[in-house]
């Protein structure tokens, strides 16, 4: 069964530019890691401090795997303590997901 993590982001909304920054990183980290990225949104119109991440795994087992490897991962350590210096993110929640078969 694919699990599907979709993490709901309460940005500074005027430090957006550092979480777009943030995000475009993760295109490349993630699937270096094992997640199936199926991508990042900003805000657009609206909400303006409200950002979201979706990525996809075959199994909670291997969302454990990939999560090991992320924080073993240069790149991926670099973009969590890059979060951590510049406090864009407010606050971040996850849920996870399974599609609805038919």
């Amino acid at each position: 069964m694919t699990v599907t993590v979709f993490i709901r982001y309460q940005l500074d909304p005027f430090k957006r530019h550092m979480f777009e920054a943030y995000a475009q990183r993760w295109l490349t980290i993630i699937p270096k890691c094992g997640g199936d990225l199926l991508g990042y949104w900003m805000p657009h119109e609206g909400t303006d401090n409200i950002a979201f991440g979706l990525i996809s795994f075959p199994s909670l087992a291997e969302y454990e795997s990939y999560r090991a490897r992320l924080k073993a991962d240069g790149e991926g350590v670099s973009n969590f303590n890059f979060a951590q210096e510049h406090r864009f993110i407010l606050s971040e929640e996850r849920t996870f997901l399974r599609q609805v078969q038919g």
